[in-house]
């Protein structure tokens, strides 16, 4: 079996997911769709977008899955940026596409489900590895979203790339509730299997407790989900009651997850592991074997197999051991360009290595460690602070639910260390406490100035806690609180 959605209890086996994208292969032909064109997805996770992918392909069409969550505004931008020839929706966004622009042709995907389309004999069309295949906007948290371009190299070294490095074999189950307009969704485990005959299970909206069930329930062997939807999985009574028999390995990514979670699941002697990747080099650039994740906790491991990385400081000289330095990436798996913009792309690649915007360190044994995003990086009275090593820490609190530290503009320090906190209990007295739970651990610059208290903390699409927002919020609403 190729794909399962959990949603409405359908299947495809390899040869209908075939055929399926030949249908949608001939439909685009008929609209006139040609090598080059991009063909626009507006849909939440279901098995339509794998069709419409794979049909893309054998066009030599640019596949833009578009991220629901957005607004008509942002979606607006996107669509004059990409200028496609033909917009497919999932019928619960008709609204939304009402007020779209830039649109030629738009179709809901029932119609053409349901219509009769007889599959043409197979197109006649010149396509090279290095021909776009895939264009994933990034979340332009710091500016205008940027369409990257994935070439039919680029997914396929990824799939490569993880399949080796990993140990994938056909019998793979996952269980995928992350974004299918999201590298993850996409590249990180549901093409690797599918390249390799295993078997993608497709959830939509994610709720933990549910997704405990379905891990069992298809006898899942391999799943990524991000850090907050572990810290939802892990409280529930599912979670607390199984011990997922089938499971080889759970994996998180899009943003550092916090140790605690770990221990959750090392307690039950079940392996976890961190990656690490970007839309730019695809989803999966290390890999840490579980055993190792267990003395390396917190590591993201070596260098794939066909994948270099190195660490630059700020001077430009190659970073040596435990110094911190920004993550270059270089391979076949990395991304052609940006959409229309070749500035962005001349500083994203230099000298054919891909600068990621990422910090990171290796240690003695040649292990690497993500620090945290460069634009993250806190310069307090002239030293350099790297959120994510005081976040971890705030989270070893007992009371601690989840931290996001950020750099405040401060007339004396230049920066100051500032922490949003979510407690899980009442927060009487727990400033001054936080501040001597770090000081056992941070040196005195390190620890938080200030430390503000919410219910929750913003998030992006992806899960990932949304920094931007909070500085924002904290000038306009929390500042003089």
């Amino acid at each position: 079996m190729a794909l399962m959605d959990v949603t409405n209890d359908t299947s495809l086996t390899y040869s209908e997911l075939n055929e399926r994208a030949n249908k949608w292969s001939t439909f685009f032909a008929e609209k006139g769709i040609e090598k080059g064109d991009r063909v626009t997805l507006l849909a939440s996770n279901q098995k339509e977008v794998f069709e419409i992918m794979f049909a893309c392909g054998k066009l030599g069409a640019i596949f833009v899955p578009l991220n629901w969550r957005l607004s008509v505004d942002e979606l607006n931008y996107i669509l004059e940026d990409c200028n496609p020839k033909l917009l497919l929706y999932n019928e619960k966004f008709s609204e939304t596409v009402s007020h779209l622009k830039n649109v030629k042709n738009n179709f809901a995907l029932r119609d053409i489900i349901q219509s009769d389309i007889r599959i043409s004999q197979p197109f006649d069309i010149l396509l090279t590895e290095t021909d776009p295949w895939l264009m994933i906007y990034t979340g332009g948290t710091t500016g205008k979203p940027k369409g990257v371009i994935l070439s039919h190299q680029s997914i396929i070294w990824n799939a490569i790339n993880t399949i080796i490095s990993w140990g994938l074999t056909s019998e793979e189950v996952t269980l995928n509730y992350l974004p299918l307009f999201h590298t993850g969704g996409i590249n990180a485990l549901s093409v690797p299997i599918l390249m390799n005959g295993g078997t993608v299970v497709i959830g939509d909206q994610f709720h933990a407790e549910e997704a405990v069930h379905y891990l069992n329930k298809y006898k899942c062997t391999i799943a990524l989900f991000v850090p907050t939807m572990y810290h939802m999985m892990v409280g529930t009574k599912g979670f607390q009651a199984s011990t997922f028999p089938s499971m080889k390995v759970f994996l998180s990514g899009a943003a550092p997850c916090p140790l605690s979670i770990y221990e959750k699941f090392f307690a039950k002697g079940l392996p976890f592991k961190e990656g690490y990747g970007l839309t730019e080099a695809g989803p999966n650039n290390f890999f840490i074997s579980p055993n190792d994740a267990i003395w390396k906790k917190g590591s993201v491991g070596k260098p794939m197999a066909f994948n270099q990385i190195k660490l630059i400081k700020i001077d430009g000289t190659e970073a040596g051991t435990d110094e911190v330095g920004e993550i270059l990436i270089r391979g076949k798996h990395a991304f052609k360009e940006y959409w229309n913009n070749p500035i962005e792309t001349a500083e994203a690649w230099k000298d054919s290595w891909l600068y990621s915007g990422d910090l990171g360190k290796k240690d003695r044994d040649g292990y690497y460690y993500i620090v945290g995003r460069k634009k993250d990086m806190i310069i307090t009275g002239g030293e350099n602070v790297y959120p994510l090593e005081i976040e971890h820490w705030l989270c070893e609190h007992p009371d601690v639910d989840e931290a996001s530290v950020v750099g405040l503009s401060d007339e004396k320090w230049g920066e100051r260390v500032t922490a949003f906190i979510v407690l899980k209990t009442d927060r009487i007295g727990k400033e001054e406490e936080l501040k001597i739970h770090c000081s056992q651990k941070l040196a005195k610059y390190k620890i938080p100035k200030e430390f503000v208290f919410l219910q929750e903390l913003p998030k992006t699409h992806v899960g990932k806690i949304d920094k931007k927002y909070l500085k924002e919020q904290y000038e306009h609403n929390w500042k003089n609180a």
